[in-house]
């Protein structure tokens, strides 16, 4: 009997993205919205562009809602009511999984068989939903964690609470089931494997991308003329959601380090924080804002709410030094915008950070959670700052959204091929099976 001949690996027609807790519509930079929706968004058009259709199914958080909401051409989003609309909280979200899974399946049933080629979930919460959807219909699952219980819960900050076991359960059920596990960076497939028993032969790293089209050099004078800035002041700039993970006191500890020992520096320095309170960050709004009064900087402080992207570009170009300082980021999509616009950055040295940010080309990573060691650095940043602004154009020219799509792509297409060829291992030798090193992960460009 003559061997069985696989077909070449064809590309899905639509794709169902599971968002459960966050939605591609919403604002980045409050409440549960940040990089993980931008990261859809950015995907799921350039996934249109290439005649891939993308449902994205996310949790209803209002009564006002549409249904069904067209993001972009090719890219639909479905509003899927479970549980309240107002007050639940992404804690809360687990008892609503059954009923959001209902409405995620009652949307398929409406078709013929075979309607979506793939699911992609996001977060853990999303791949509990994937996971049921990828056994009903018969299609891969492919799963992005975006961050990792068992990671966070080893880099706390003070004031933040730990992830609970739940978490921690649910994600190793997901990392179990899905035949394709997409990390950011070598690192985070490095934890999968290592925390999480992830099999390294399913775990890719695909490192997500930046707009170049829109964040870009510019002139920065009238960036700086576009948001009331004087032309000759030093600007640090934090993007992002206000909570202790994301460290912006840090950044503010430091910029009142650089005033005591530079005090002429004082009537030039402005610190920039866009962004919103979220996450543990709302049982305090106002800390940030009271921690600027005791340092005696709260006249140097800008306090910004999350902007447009064309705006953020905006904030970006008008700096001279872009500050992120977390506790843990799976990449840092913040770094990478503002290297895009011509801004090199002062950044922790976690998690992705190190990938984002190539240290002493295109901006300085930090080891220490010392606010004389941000100073520092930041001093040696604006020392050297012309160097490095065309290093951070040339590192984040490396990244576009282009590649993490074509990426993804490769990545349906081989999973739905070998599910079409029977080669899909027993989920639960998979998730029982020894922990391997991550030698023989797949770098996917």
């Amino acid at each position: 009997m003559p061997a069985r001949r696989l077909l070449p690996p064809r590309a899905p027609r639509r794709v169902a993205t599971v968002s459960v807790h966050t939605s591609p519509l919403d604002q980045p930079g409050a409440g549960d919205a940040g990089g993980m929706n931008v990261y859809i968004v950015e995907v799921s058009r350039r996934l249109a562009a290439r005649g891939i259709a993308v449902d994205v199914f996310t949790r209803a958080t209002s009564s006002d809602l549409p249904p069904v909401v067209e993001m972009s051409p090719g890219v639909t989003v479905r509003h899927v009511s479970a549980g309240p609309f107002e007050g639940l909280g992404k804690e809360e979200l687990p008892a609503q999984l059954c009923a959001f899974t209902a409405g995620v399946l009652r949307e398929e049933a409406q078709h013929e068989p075979g309607h979506y080629d793939v699911v992609h979930s996001h977060y853990w919460l999303s791949g509990q939903v994937g996971w049921l959807a990828r056994d009903r219909w018969s299609v891969p699952l492919i799963h992005t964690a975006h961050t990792l219980a068992k990671v966070k819960n080893a880099a706390l900050a003070d004031g933040d609470r730990p992830e609970p076991r739940a978490r921690v359960i649910g994600e190793e059920q997901v990392v179990a089931e899905a035949d394709r596990l997409v990390a950011n960076t070598e690192e985070e497939a490095r934890q999968l494997v290592d925390h999480y028993g992830a099999d390294p032969r399913r775990t890719l790293v695909v490192p997500p991308g930046v707009d170049l089209d829109r964040f870009r050099p510019g002139d920065r004078a009238a960036a700086r003329r576009a948001l009331g800035v004087p032309a000759d002041a030093v600007v640090l700039v934090f993007v992002g959601r206000i909570q202790p993970l994301k460290a912006p006191d840090l950044l503010l500890e430091a910029a009142a380090r650089m005033v005591e020992d530079d005090p002429a520096l004082r009537d030039r320095l402005e610190v920039h924080v866009v962004g919103a309170p979220s996450g543990s960050g709302l049982e305090a709004p106002r800390r940030l804002e009271e921690l600027a009064v005791r340092l005696g900087i709260a006249d140097r402080v800008r306090f910004l709410p999350p902007q447009a992207p064309d705006r953020l570009a905006l904030h970006y170009r008008a700096a001279d030094v872009a500050v992120v300082p977390s506790h843990n980021e799976s990449f840092g999509l913040v770094a990478l915008e503002a290297q895009a616009c011509g801004t090199p950055v002062v950044a922790a040295e976690v998690g992705g950070l190190p990938t984002a940010v190539d240290d002493g080309v295109s901006g300085v990573l930090v080891g220490s959670r010392d606010p004389a060691a941000y100073a520092a650095a930041i001093r040696s940043v604006l020392a050297r700052r012309p160097l490095l602004a065309a290093g951070a154009r040339r590192h984040a020219g490396a990244f576009s959204w282009e590649r993490t799509a074509d990426a993804l792509v490769a990545a349906y297409a081989s999973a739905a091929a070998e599910m079409a060829a029977g080669a899909v291992p027993a989920r639960r030798e998979r998730a029982l099976g020894a922990l391997r090193p991550v030698v023989g992960t797949q770098v996917a460009w």
